[in-house]
């Protein structure tokens, strides 16, 4: 029998996986207090739910990947403090960002973060880990689509040129 055939969680990580959830625990944490910041900038109600849907995902894949971590004895990135809430009345206008610049963010998050799990997913070796990162992907690709969903009805979403075919006749 090999290294890699009882149960997942007792097989050591390679280095790959363990640069990976590193890695993507460090994101995590910044997405964290990133994304509060964003909470306490906007001013679309609806743009506020979703950014605590994108705050609740991200705590949710910290949670897991420390405990993955710890348990195979790796030290854990610095992490930023969290952020306090605040009126966006007390932000200046000019220092503000606007929802939809908050919005287009959130989108490349969730659009780079199905890249990053799709690439964790290939890699891994431990099942344990290719599962955890497809769940991953599996919220993140929810959370663009309600994001997507949003950003059609405010408006905010900006369209490449459209491509219209027109036969030549």
């Amino acid at each position: 029998m090999g290294i890699f055939t009882g149960n997942p969680k007792d097989e050591p990580l390679h280095y790959g996986e363990v640069f990976s959830i590193w890695t993507s625990l460090a994101t995590g944490y910044g997405m964290i207090a990133g994304y509060q910041t964003f909470y306490n900038h906007a001013g679309d109600q609806d743009l506020k739910k979703i950014i605590e849907d994108f705050i609740q995902c991200a705590r949710d894949e910290v949670k897991q990947l420390e405990k993955i971590l710890k348990t195979n004895g790796v030290a854990l990135p610095p992490a930023p403090p969290e952020r306090p809430e605040a009126r966006i009345e007390n932000i200046p206008p000019g220092a503000r960002f606007n929802d939809p610049e908050i919005s287009a963010t959130l989108s490349m998050d969730a659009a780079a973060g199905l890249v990053s799990c799709s690439q964790v997913m290939g890699m891994a070796m431990r099942e344990d880990i290719g599962l955890l990162f497809a769940q991953f992907h599996t919220a993140k690709a929810q959370l663009g689509a309600k994001l997507l969903r949003l950003n059609k009805e405010k408006g905010w979403l900006v369209l490449p040129p459209l491509h219209v075919h027109h036969p030549l006749h």
